[in-house]
């Protein structure tokens, strides 16, 4: 049954935070070419800090220090002050402004005027800023996303996704339609069956009974016979033969091997095990989609909101709440310091008017 009032209120703030949280997790190693796994477990163990359980520890030394993102000393254990600017939240408050300003018949058109009038130029990565460029340009979609675009199956729209699983809750066939109209504007291919795969997973968590479930219910939105499809379905079936969780993504390492870090399917498969593998545990499922490496950030924010969806708002611990202060950063013009809690809030009402 798709929650209402009070639930549907406390799933939606969970999934906000979730996303936020996770994001700043992996905020500092976000670099996928250097800080594979063995390097991060590495990290937490001269920090002494496995099991990981909270925001990343500091660096013990100068060469971890080089070596971390810059916004490291806003995302770490005690130095956490609301949320650092970042994309993976930027494109969720964008498709919350996309929502209320062209309501759920938007067109892709729209999607594209939005980033001209809102998005900075140099806040935007990859086929985003391909698809941004294009746009200056005058191109239309989908030639935007296939003009000069060699991105056009990484993460970026992946990360999009979110704000329509937020507004259709246990609806994730409707979910899915949603975020491809958002991704054809700059993706192709797996990268579009990402996004509709990833809204697809945030709705299905308000209904489903497992985490597995929701995976299983995500995967009806993809051709079965994608690529992303069977990446998910190997690491679900590994996980169901018992296998370790650094086993599983070794496995699916070699197996999807040549795939760059931020292409769409090496990503899914590092956030599918985060998910089974934490079993519903907020805690556990962002601190092992971030340890599972590549792009930490974006992997750590998705875990972030399906989890806290899952779990609601009231069940996130503490310590990954309190230190975001209820304050997002963004560059999205209007929206730099709005309160965590008003995007919810504005995010129910639209979940509300779709049920």
């Amino acid at each position: 049954m798709t929650p209402v009032g009070s639930e549907l209120a406390d799933r939606v703030l969970g999934g906000w935070l979730g996303r936020i949280a996770g994001n700043m997790l992996g905020k500092p190693v976000e670099r996928g070419d250097h800080w594979t796994r063995e390097r991060i477990d590495h990290y937490l163990r001269r920090a002494d800090a496995l099991p990981l359980t909270d925001y990343l520890p500091e660096p013990v030394d100068d060469g971890d220090r080089l070596a971390l993102r810059p916004e490291w000393r806003e995302c770490v254990r005690g130095r956490v002050h609301g949320s650092c600017r970042d994309d993976d939240v930027d494109y969720a408050i964008l498709g919350l402004h996309l929502l209320e300003t062209h309501g759920f018949d938007f067109t892709t058109e729209q999607v594209g005027d939005l980033w001209l009038l809102r998005l900075p130029y140099l806040q935007t990565f990859t086929a985003e800023r391909v698809a941004y460029r294009n746009l200056a340009n005058g191109l239309k979609p989908p030639l935007t996303a296939t003009y000069d675009n060699p991105y056009q199956e990484w993460i970026g729209a992946l990360i999009r996704a979110d704000i329509h699983g937020w507004t259709s809750p246990g609806a994730p066939k409707r979910a899915a339609s949603l975020a491809r109209r958002d991704a054809v504007l700059s993706h192709t291919g797996n990268g579009v069956y990402g996004a509709m795969w990833a809204a697809a997973l945030v709705s299905a968590a308000f209904t489903a009974g497992t985490v597995r479930e929701a995976v299983e219910q995500a995967l009806t939105v993809i051709p079965a016979s994608s690529r992303l499809a069977r990446t998910v379905r190997r690491v679900g079936s590994l996980h169901e033969t018992g296998m370790a969780w650094d086993d599983t993504l070794t496995t699916v390492a070699e197996e999807t091997a040549g795939a760059h870090w931020i292409h769409t399917i090496p990503n899914a498969a590092v956030l599918t095990a985060g998910l089974l593998y934490g079993d519903g545990d907020f805690t556990r499922t962002v601190a092992l989609t971030v340890r599972g490496g590549l792009d930490t950030d974006s992997n750590g924010a998705t875990a972030g909101s399906v989890a806290g969806v899952l779990c609601g708002a009231v069940a996130i611990p503490d310590r990954w709440k309190d230190p975001l202060e209820d304050t997002a950063r963004s560059a999205v013009f209007g929206f730099d310091g709005v309160r965590i809690s008003e995007l919810a809030e504005r995010t129910v009402r639209l979940a509300r008017a779709s049920v």
